[in-house]
C-alpha cells in the first residue's frame, strides 16, 4: 500500500510559506516563524518577492524560483490572490495546500464565487487543499507549526480535529496546563476541499494516533463524513460535539465558516451508528481530552464510579 493521498499536508518533506514576511502580526510572519520555532524537519522556503530574506532565510519571489519540489504551501495571502497563486503552484507540481485566508464562503455571494474558482483549480491540479479560512495543522512529532497560532502543541497520541480555530486555540492552552501532547491538531475551516470523512480517514491509520477528539460545525459530505467516521471509530475512540445543537448556533456556524448544520437528532443518531461517542459541552470534551490522553485502558468488571 502507498503512502495516504493526505500524507502531502501531514507529513511534507519541503513546505513553502506564500506570505512570509516580518511584519509583525501578519499571519506570513507568524506562521512562518512557528515552523522556524518549532524545529521542521524538513526544507522550508519563504515566498515574498518583495524580500531577498525573511527571517534569516532566503527568499523566493514564487514556487517556480525555488527550484526544487515543494510538497505543500501554506497560503497567507488576501483571498482574492489565492487561485492565481493556486494555479501557479499547480502547474509547478505542488500537490498540497493549507490556506490560511479568510474571504471565501464564508463572506457571501463573492466569496462564495471565488471559493468555487479555487476549487476549480484544485481539482484540475489534483491539488487537496485544507480550509480556506482556517488556523492550519501541526504535527508535533515532526517538529511541523504550520498555523498562525501563539500555541505549540506537545507531541503526545490524541489527535484534534476542529473547524473552529479558536475551538483549537482554547483545547491547547487547556492541554498545555495538563501536560496532554497531541498527534496531530487540524483545523478545517471551510473544509472546501479536505473534509472531515477524509482526515478522519487518515487518522483511523495514523500510527502516531490512538484517540481522535473532533469539533464539527457542520458537515458538507455526509457519506464521506459516515464513512471517514466509521472506520476511525472501529479501530481508536472518537469523540465528537457538535456546534448549532439550536437555532441561534445554526445561524452561527453559518456565519462562521459557512457550514451546514443538520437536524440534532439525526446527527446524534448517525454518531451511534458510526460507533463515535458524542460530548454535549466543551468540559465533556476536556474530560475525554484528559481520560483518552491518560493511557488507562479498563479491562473487565474493575471500574468503581463515585459520585
Amino acid at each position: 500500500m502507498g503512502p495516504h493521498f493526505l500524507s502531502r499536508i501531514f507529513t511534507p518533506r519541503s513546505v513553502a510559506v506564500i506570505g512570509a514576511s516580518e511584519r509583525p502580526n501578519a499571519l506570513g510572519t507568524l506562521v512562518f516563524s512557528n515552523l522556524i520555532d518549532a524545529g521542521f524537519n524538513g526544507e522550508l522556503y519563504p515566498i515574498n518577492p518583495k524580500h531577498e530574506n525573511v527571517q534569516g532565510r532566503k527568499a523566493y519571489p514564487d514556487v517556480e524560483a525555488i527550484g526544487r519540489p515543494v510538497d505543500m504551501v501554506v497560503v497567507a495571502t488576501p483571498a482574492r490572490t489565492v487561485p492565481g497563486i493556486l494555479r501557479h503552484c499547480g502547474e509547478h507540481g505542488v500537490k498540497g495546500a493549507v490556506v490560511l485566508s479568510a474571504g471565501f464562503s464564508e463572506g457571501g455571494r463573492v466569496g462564495k464565487r471565488l471559493e468555487q474558482e479555487v476549487m476549480e483549480i484544485a481539482k484540475e491540479y489534483d491539488l487537496r487543499l485544507l480550509g480556506p479560512n482556517c488556523l492550519g495543522i501541526m504535527r508535533p512529532s515532526r517538529g511541523m507549526n504550520a498555523t498562525f497560532s501563539n500555541n505549540r502543541a506537545q507531541p503526545g497520541n490524541l489527535a484534534l480535529v476542529s473547524q473552529s480555530g479558536a475551538i483549537c486555540t482554547g483545547i491547547l492552552d487547556w492541554a498545555e496546563s495538563q501536560e496532554i501532547g497531541f498527534s496531530a491538531v487540524v483545523s478545517m475551516g471551510d473544509a472546501s476541499d479536505v473534509d472531515f470523512g477524509e482526515v478522519l480517514d487518515y487518522l483511523a491509520l495514523d500510527r502516531e494516533t490512538r484517540s481522535i477528539l473532533v469539533y464539527v460545525e457542520g458537515v458538507r459530505n455526509a457519506r464521506r463524513f459516515m464513512s471517514g467516521l466509521r472506520a476511525a471509530a472501529r479501530m481508536k475512540p472518537v469523540i465528537v460535539i457538535k456546534s448549532g445543537r439550536h437555532a441561534e448556533g445554526s445561524r452561527a456556524a453559518m456565519s462562521h465558516t459557512g457550514a451546514l448544520v443538520g437536524a440534532d437528532d439525526v446527527f446524534d443518531a448517525a454518531l451511534e451508528r458510526a460507533g463515535a461517542v458524542r460530548a454535549m459541552t466543551i468540559q465533556q470534551l476536556f474530560s475525554a481530552a484528559r481520560i483518552l490522553s491518560s493511557g488507562y485502558k479498563i479491562e473487565g468488571n474493575r471500574l468503581a464510579i463515585v459520585t
